[in-house]
């Protein structure tokens, strides 16, 4: 460094304020980054915040919405063709899962809502008949069973006329024994080749914790209080 420039004061002091001038763009830059980060890391928080209400608000739509009825076996249905009475008649769903109606002949009716039934109906006529117009009525359901079993009251199998929750299962089983694992309720499902399981956790259901765990059981659904 030039000594006989330290020594000119006018020089001393603009080497100061180029000093300072550096070190507070330094600071100002350090501390817009820190504030960008604070934001970014905020806006993420806000995010997850939204998504996580959104999800529980999901979940509880979910836990109370009452599922399409699907039909099963030794299920009773009225099938009305508007226009065609001769078509018109009540029909036995099959312990296979199929039903026998004129023209149609057989078709597959279980494990599937009657709204998709009346749309394959509607598409078999089509062949025979101008714009048909067909309405599936649920006459008789003899197919919903659950079971709850372990320590309840009244283990077993349960036949009602519309699906129940996990709740209502409970309760119509009579409720606890002593020392059940309320906790500890599992639901399982059979798909096919495997088992679903669900968790249902009494005491946070009924305080209102996890309402998304009291789903509407299925038919053949099988409740375990252990």
């Amino acid at each position: 460094m030039n000594v006989d420039r330290l020594k000119d004061p006018r020089n001393f002091y603009q080497i100061r304020r180029d000093k300072m001038a550096v070190t507070l763009t330094r600071t100002l830059g350090i501390s817009l980054l820190i504030l960008c980060l604070f934001l970014f890391s905020s806006g993420l928080a806000q995010g997850d915040e939204k998504k996580t209400n959104a999800g529980a608000a999901k979940g509880a739509t979910e836990a109370t919405q009452f599922p399409l009825y699907v039909v099963q076996p030794n299920d009773i249905l009225e099938i009305f063709v508007w226009k065609e009475p001769e078509l018109t008649r009540k029909v036995l769903v099959r312990p296979d899962g199929r039903i026998s109606f004129p023209l149609v002949q057989d078709l597959q009716a279980g494990g599937i809502s009657p709204g998709e039934l009346k749309e394959q109906i509607e598409m078999k006529l089509k062949k025979f008949i101008n714009s048909p117009n067909v309405t599936i009525i649920v006459e008789a359901i003899q197919s919903y069973r659950i079971y709850v079993v372990g320590r309840v009251q009244k283990p077993g199998s349960l036949i009602v006329e519309k699906p129940v929750t996990v709740l209502q299962a409970l309760t119509l089983a009579g409720g606890f024994q002593e020392y059940a694992r309320k906790s500890e309720v599992t639901v399982i499902r059979n798909y096919g080749s495997e088992n679903i399981v669900f968790k249902f956790n009494y005491e946070d259901v009924i305080q209102g914790k996890k309402p998304e765990q009291n789903i509407f059981l299925r038919t053949g659904d099988v409740v375990v209080v252990p």
